[in-house]
């Protein structure tokens, strides 16, 4: 006979909150957060969008990616630019999950999905399969799960706990959480630890055993 555990259900973390709705907010979870369980701990992206442009190695040409940006409504991750006609100034840009998100030409302006740059041709050629790492960071201001161990990009700090499960593998998802002035259950927390504590405890969110 096989045995299943029942998970946290939404809310069953909390022993009490404020009135009204002062202890929740509507928040974003960023796409690339995966699945979270209610009562996981969550923490806010504060570090400015980016892109960060990286030539393989190998390539023939000596052209550049330059005039990055980032929306919050792109995924993070990264991302694949191969030179797929050469003769004709042609690129691909491939998604962190390896889908084609579109095309473009050298020495024009690229913006989709919430991603911008310009690819630059230099004094040598670019040649087919030529290619470029762009490691897109977008989540300004959405949540993920609190990483004490994580990027210095905000998650290292727990600010809110996810009142109920979500699955933000792929896109972004709107979600509730619970952000002040709440008592919450420790042991029906997920990735909860000592910071973590000190960090929700200055927002005035008591965790009892």
């Amino acid at each position: 006979m096989s045995i299943k555990t029942e998970g946290v259900h939404a809310g069953e973390f909390l022993l009490s909150e404020a009135n009204g709705s002062r202890s929740r907010e509507n928040i974003v979870i960023a796409a690339g957060a995966g699945q979270l369980v209610a009562g996981t701990v969550l923490a806010i992206i504060t570090a400015a969008n980016a892109v960060v442009a990286t030539a393989a190695p190998g390539n023939t040409g000596d052209g550049t990616v330059g005039s990055t940006s980032a929306q919050s409504e792109a995924v993070s991750g990264d991302y694949t630019l191969i030179i797929t006609s050469a003769e004709e100034g042609e690129f691909e840009l491939i998604g962190p999950s390896g889908g084609t998100i579109d095309s473009g030409m050298v020495g024009q302006a690229f913006n989709a999905l919430g991603i911008g740059f310009t690819v630059t041709a230099g004094e040598t050629d670019f040649a087919d399969g030529d290619s470029f790492t762009l490691s897109v960071n977008a989540n300004l201001g959405e949540y993920v799960a609190y990483d004490a161990d994580g990027a210095n990009d905000g998650r290292r700090t727990a600010s809110a706990i996810l009142y109920g499960p979500v699955d933000a593998t792929d896109t972004d998802v709107l979600a509730v959480g619970i952000v002040r002035d709440a008592e919450v259950i420790a042991r029906l927390l997920t990735g909860l630890d000592d910071n973590g504590v000190d960090d929700l405890e200055a927002r005035g969110l008591v965790i009892r055993p």
